[in-house]
């Protein structure tokens, strides 16, 4: 067992789906599609994939730690064949990390097969949970996307098709889901009536898409179609998008930090790009917070939009501060004070000739510890920058997330017990700024977001019991 803790937030997962109405094997568009959804999920990948045009009950699938060039290689794409499939790229909560929680889940039952992966939270975990058990199901993992996998499974039992059986499913299910379920016939998306995490719809020739991001169906040369709406569950079938509702919620709760952090800066969620929202972040900053400076720089990667807003808005030159391994995964803190800085500077090198003698403006996207952004500002110092002045395009971290984001107990956010006179100095900044609240609203307008990281507002609700589930 990993003896590892992160040092800041937890990307999300990822959900990825095709089905080619023509019959040919979509598998290598899914390992595509994921390798772009790879930011949202380093820890374990898998796909399964099905023939609609050969045995209903035959389901190949492939699934491990690690990420996505690592578990697939040519072979086994090649061995994947089928033209309707379900991909995933996975993140855990700590205590969920292990092969056996890897998705897509993949369930044989009475009426057939079904795969599917999610990415989301549920906050009614427990009572699913205990209801299932009542009835004889037996759990071989400790997530909630089990649940939800056995739950439609159980439904089909009494529906007359298998998207009747999502949508009754749908309707138990309380917190953050983004669903891809593929049957052997159909391919089919559900999102949450409050729409926490983003999923669309793409298209390529006779070839249908469902995805996280619509940044994986550039990737794969497909033309957006459209984003599945909350409380929305679309059906693939016959060469058609079967739209139906088991939500009729007015109100939506997007997770504000897609847009600030977790989404890639080239991705559209619900009509509004992000790479704008976290341009116009730094803009704000910039406005709110001035400071005599030489250069604006951000950190890799969802830092440096907002860095380009700021140093826009503030006519301070923007510069390339660091170079990024992009081999390298998530940064954990490891046991040993020494381990914990090396991880850091194995992800970021500084590049001293850009800093060496100016005063700097470097952007972020959060705090949460506080322990990475410390490491960042002494190797921007050590690397001969006079000053670092620090800006944060998002308000303080107060409070846990309980729809998909590894946000820390309360007791470990910097935040919640210190004031922004004592972050500064913690970090050893020379000026400290925080995005307000109230400036949510300029980076996704027009649409209504989840704000209770740093409000306490749990648009979605509170799990009744601390069972140590794991989201996706």
């Amino acid at each position: 067992m990993r003896e590892e803790v992160m040092t800041g937030l937890g990307e999300e997962c990822g959900v990825f789906g095709a089905y080619d109405i023509d019959g040919e094997d979509v598998a290598s568009y899914i390992y595509y599609g994921l390798f772009a959804l790879q930011h949202r999920g380093q820890e374990s990948c898998g796909i399964s994939v099905t023939n609609t045009f050969g045995k209903k009950d035959d389901v190949r699938f492939h699934k491990d730690l690690g990420l996505v060039n690592e578990v697939f290689n040519k072979d086994i794409i090649n061995s994947l064949s089928g033209n309707l499939g379900v991909g995933h790229v996975r993140y855990s909560t700590a205590g969920g990390w292990g092969r056996e929680n890897s998705q897509p889940f993949v369930i044989h039952y009475i009426k057939g097969i079904l795969s599917m992966a999610h990415n989301g939270n549920l906050t009614n975990t427990s009572e699913l949970k205990n209801e299932l058990a009542t009835t004889g199901a037996i759990f071989q993992t400790k997530t909630d996307s089990e649940i939800i996998a056995y739950l439609i499974a159980r439904e089909r039992l009494h529906t007359l098709s298998i998207e009747d059986a999502v949508k009754s499913a749908a309707k138990k299910l309380k917190g953050a889901f983004s669903l891809v379920v593929g049957s052997p016939s159909k391919l089919i998306g559900a999102r949450d009536p409050l729409g926490f995490r983003p999923l669309c719809i793409g298209r390529k020739d006779n070839t249908f898409f469902l995805s996280s991001e619509s940044a994986a169906l550039d990737t794969i040369g497909a033309e957006f179609i459209r984003d599945v709406e909350p409380g929305e569950i679309v059906t693939i079938a016959d060469g058609e998008i079967i739209s139906d509702r088991f939500s009729e919620r007015i109100e939506t709760a997007r997770c504000i930090f897609e847009y600030i952090y977790f989404a890639r800066t080239d991705s559209f969620i619900d009509g509004v790009s992000v790479y704008k929202s976290r341009v116009e972040a730094g803009g704000i900053l910039a406005k709110k917070f001035p400071v005599e400076a030489d250069l604006v720089v951000g950190v890799p990667e969802s830092g440096l939009a907002s860095a380009v807003g700021y140093s826009q808005e503030s006519g301070i030159p923007y510069g390339m501060a660091f170079y990024k391994n992009s081999y390298v995964g998530r940064t954990f803190i490891k046991p040993k004070q020494n381990e914990r800085t090396s991880g850091v500077q194995v992800k970021l090198n500084v590049i001293r000739d850009v800093v060496k003698g100016k005063r700097v403006i470097m952007v972020d996207d959060s705090i949460v510890r506080g322990t990475t952004i410390r490491n960042i500002v002494k190797m921007l110092k050590d690397a001969g920058a006079l000053e670092v002045h620090v800006r944060v395009s998002s308000p303080p971290f107060k409070f846990p997330c309980y729809y998909g984001t590894d946000v820390p107990s309360r007791e470990n956010l910097v935040a919640v017990n210190n004031s922004l006179e004592e972050i500064r100095e913690s970090i050893n900044a020379d000026s400290l700024g925080f995005l307000e609240i109230d400036d949510l609203p300029k980076l996704c307008p027009g649409l209504s977001f989840c704000d209770a990281c740093f409000t306490g507002n749990h648009k979605g609700g509170i799990p009744k019991e601390t069972e140590d589930f794991t989201c996706c």
